[in-house]
């Protein structure tokens, strides 16, 4: 798939639109940006290794991966482009050649096992809103920039299981999808996921049939996928091709058992109703470090994100080395919702040229931050000038 040139800001939609409105006003505090642009500085992680963005890397099938070029992310465009969007695993080929109708196999513990019909599911589809998406294993050295954001569009999954009429005995929904068949290096054959009755409404999960005002893409789960607002992307399962309703009995699915290390599981369980929910913490990262002139000399703007949580987090700290102290500042504007990314920028003036590593954390420690504390998204800059 190939990548734009230029991120174009799409209709974002009313609730997103005053998002977007918020982050690109005149920022308050102490960190708008100052002086000319001389240059925008590469980021790389500890280790060194710099991201390929906005090309296809990898193999086939479960080994492709397309990452997302977040260093140009401006507050009017924080949606990103379709054909920018991340893919960790390409179409299977029985889905490309798949010709006639989409149905969806309904089974299980409801009161009458059928067909779906997509058509069906399309019919209802309404706006989703906008929401994050990231992969569990967003920081593999090949694979920073699996991670993006989307207007979508469908069905709540709670609309669906209400229709099937569950028995009573019924206390999970299994979602399935098609799996590619080509042999995988980096991956185990499988792409289910089971979600707890009762968690359906809080979480808001739903079917999606479109994003960014289309149709999804092949590569992106056409014609069905499921989304769950708040979860790593191995929950997101594309190609839908069954819903099941099951009990406390279910084994947990190969999926689960597969990313219950990257999703922060304690063990990898036999039951399904025995792993947490793999939801995505509050984390932040640094996407630019701008070079700026004034007349007063050279300083440095640093441009990051911050995602995640249950709640919008307003206030951060920053290092730039394991020696340095942790300075705090407020993000201003403040996000206003957890369900995307927003936009921070910190005004930087280091004291001598060499090699920095950029860390951040949240600054309420009541705040869960497991990857930001381990150093997950810590990158590292040159700085040749003063």
């Amino acid at each position: 798939m190939a990548a734009a040139a230029g991120a174009a800001a799409l209709d974002p939609g009313p609730v997103l639109g005053r998002l977007i409105a918020a982050q690109a006003s005149q920022p308050c505090g102490t960190e708008p940006a100052s002086g000319r642009l001389v240059g925008t500085l590469p980021l790389s992680r500890p280790d060194g290794f710099v991201q390929p963005f906005g090309v296809k890397i990898g193999g086939r099938g479960l080994d492709a991966r397309l990452n997302t070029d977040l260093s140009d992310l401006q507050p009017d465009q924080l949606v990103t482009r379709t054909e920018r969007t991340y893919v960790r695993t390409e179409c299977p080929a029985a889905v490309a050649a798949h010709r006639g109708p989409w149905t969806i196999k309904t089974a299980g513990l409801v009161a009458r096992a059928g067909l779906l019909q997509l058509d069906d599911v399309v019919r209802r589809s309404r706006r989703m809103g906008a929401h994050l998406l990231e992969c569990s294993g967003n920081n593999n050295p090949a694979n920073f920039g699996l991670m993006s954001v989307a207007e979508w569009e469908g069905v709540p999954l709670s609309d669906v299981v209400t229709a099937l009429r569950p028995a009573s005995a019924a206390t999970a929904v299994l979602v399935s999808g098609v799996d590619p068949d080509q042999p995988s290096t980096t991956s185990i054959a499988g792409a289910s996921w089971v979600i707890p009755l009762a968690w359906l409404d809080r979480l808001g999960a739903f079917l999606a049939v479109r994003m960014n005002a289309e149709a999804l893409t092949l590569d992106h789960g056409r014609p069905v996928r499921l989304a769950v607002p708040g979860w790593y992307g191995c929950a997101w399962i594309k190609w839908v091709d069954e819903i099941r309703l099951v009990d406390a009995s279910e084994p947990a699915t190969s999926q689960m058992k597969e990313f219950a290390a990257r999703t922060h599981q304690t063990a990898i369980h036999d039951l399904a109703r025995d792993y947490a929910p793999p939801v995505i913490e509050t984390a932040a990262t640094p996407v630019r470090v701008e070079k700026r002139s004034s007349a007063a000399g050279l300083d440095y703007r640093v441009v990051g994100i911050v995602w995640g949580g249950a709640r919008a987090v307003n206030r951060l700290a920053i290092r730039f080395g394991d020696d340095d102290p942790w300075k705090p500042f407020d993000i201003c504007p403040g996000p206003g919702t957890p369900a995307i990314w927003s936009l921070w920028t910190y005004r930087w003036k280091p004291t001598a040229p060499g090699v920095y590593r950029i860390a951040l954390k949240v600054a309420d420690p009541s705040v869960p931050q497991r990857r930001l504390d381990s150093g997950y998204y810590v990158r590292q800059v040159r700085i040749d000038e003063i």
